[in-house]
C-alpha cells in the first residue's frame, strides 16, 4: 500500500479502505509540514519580548535528551511476547492454537479495559512457521546462493503468515492492532540487529494502537540475510528513548518461568523465582527450546533479557507461562505478582 497525501495537513493509504485522518493526528504523530522560510525582524523581536523568563536560554544538548528521554523508562509502556511454542504446535509445521490466541486476546483486551493508560507493544514467535522453513534452508547462518535467497523469501512468507492469523484474531477481539513487519527495515551486522525503523511504532503506541511484530528476516551485512527473533527486536526498542522503553517486558511460553533443568524431561526441576541480570547471566542448566527454535530456545532468549535488565534503569523481565488462563491479564494489571521468573536489578524497589 502507499501512502497518500489527502488534502490540507491529512494523510490516508491509497486503497478501497482509505479514511481521512485528521489535522490533530498529523501534527501529534510529528509529521506536520515545518514552515522553513527565514523569520522576519519583527516576528524575531515578537518572539523575544513574548517569550518567559529561563535560567538557561542555551539550546538542549544531546547529553540533556539523553537524561530526559534515553535514561528514563515510560511506566506506560509494557512489552508482552507471545512465544511461538505457545500459540504454534512446534513440533507440527504450520499448527496454530487459534483458541490459545484467542484466549489471550481477551486477556489483554480486558486488562486494557481495567487499565486504560496502560500502552502495549505486542510480539510474537514464529513458532512451527518460520523455524520449521528456516531450518530447512538454514537462513539463520546466511544467506549467499539463489536457492539461500529463495529460503529467505519462504521464511519471511511463513512468518508472516501466523502473524497474519495472530493479527485477525486480535482484531476479531476488538484490539486496534497493526502489523508492523520487522523485515521491511531491519538490517543486521553479522546476526546482530543494528537498524529497525522505529517511528512507525512510537506513533502508533502514542495514539492507542498495539504494534505487533515478530520473529523474522532480516538483511545482514555479512551474512546476506539472516533470521532474527522477536527478543531481538524487543531489545532493539527498548533502547530508544520513551515511549518505547517500557517499564516491562512479559515473556509467555508454554514453561512458567526460568527452572534449575528441563521441567519436560527432569521432575525435580526447581523454578527460580526471581534473578538478578548476573545470576541469570551465569545459569548454566538452560537449554533450547522444546520443539525447533533457529534463533536459540530459551537460554538466548534469558541471556538478551539479562542483559537488557542490567543495562537499563527500571526495567523489569517476567518470564511467565502463558497457557495458565487468566497469568496476562494479572500479569498486566497487578505487577507485584510474581507468576513466573522475574528479572530485575537488586538494587531496585521489588
Amino acid at each position: 500500500m502507499a501512502c497518500q497525501i489527502l488534502g490540507n495537513n491529512s494523510i490516508g493509504v491509497a486503497g478501497a479502505g482509505c479514511r481521512r485522518a485528521g489535522k490533530g493526528f498529523y501534527e501529534r504523530s510529528g509529521w506536520a509540514q515545518v514552515d522553513h522560510r527565514r523569520p522576519t525582524d519583527d516576528e524575531r523581536r515578537t518572539t523575544d519580548d513574548d517569550r518567559p523568563p529561563t535560567t538557561d536560554d542555551r539550546p538542549p544538548t544531546t547529553d540533556d535528551r539523553r537524561t530526559t528521554q534515553e535514561h528514563t523508562v515510560d511506566a506506560q509502556t509494557i512489552y508482552v511476547k507471545l512465544g511461538g511454542s505457545l500459540i504454534t504446535d512446534k513440533t507440527r509445521p504450520f499448527t496454530p492454537r487459534e483458541d490459545v490466541i484467542r484466549g489471550l486476546a481477551r486477556e489483554l483486551s480486558e486488562a486494557l479495559d481495567a487499565q486504560p493508560g496502560m500502552r502495549v507493544l505486542l510480539g510474537h514467535g514464529s513458532g512451527s512457521f518460520g523455524h520449521v522453513v528456516g531450518r530447512r534452508y538454514r537462513v539463520r547462518e546466511g544467506v549467499h546462493t539463489p536457492e539461500g535467497w529463495l529460503g529467505y523469501a519462504h521464511t519471511a512468507a511463513a512468518a508472516a503468515r501466523l502473524n497474519r492469523i495472530v493479527v485477525d484474531i486480535f482484531l476479531e477481539e476488538g484490539l486496534k492492532v497493526v502489523s508492523v513487519p520487522p523485515s521491511a527495515s531491519a538490517w543486521c551486522w553479522d546476526g546482530e540487529l543494528r537498524h529497525l525503523e522505529t517511528r512507525p511504532i512510537r506513533v502508533l503506541l502514542e495514539q492507542g494502537v498495539i504494534p505487533v511484530v515478530y520473529g523474522d528476516v532480516a538483511l545482514d551485512e555479512i551474512r546476506g540475510g539472516t533470521i532474527i527473533s522477536t527478543e531481538d527486536v524487543f531489545r532493539y526498542l527498548a533502547r530508544q528513548p520513551a515511549p518505547l522503553r517500557g517499564r516491562r517486558i512479559l515473556l509467555l511460553g508454554e514453561v512458567d518461568g526460568v527452572y534449575t533443568g528441563d521441567p519436560h524431561t527432569d521432575p525435580h526441576a526447581r523454578r527460580l523465582p526471581e534473578l538478578s541480570p548476573e545470576q541469570a547471566l551465569s545459569l548454566e542448566t538452560l537449554s533450547g527450546s522444546h520443539g525447533i527454535d533457529v534463533t536459540g530456545g530459551m537460554a538466548t532468549k534469558v541471556r538478551i533479557m539479562a542483559e537488557l535488565v542490567r543495562d537499563i534503569p527500571g526495567l523489569e523481565v517476567d518470564i511467565l507461562s502463558g497457557a495458565r488462563p487468566g497469568n496476562l491479564y494479572r500479569a498486566l494489571t497487578n505487577p507485584s505478582l510474581l507468576l513466573g521468573t522475574r528479572i530485575r536489578r537488586p538494587d531496585e524497589p521489588a
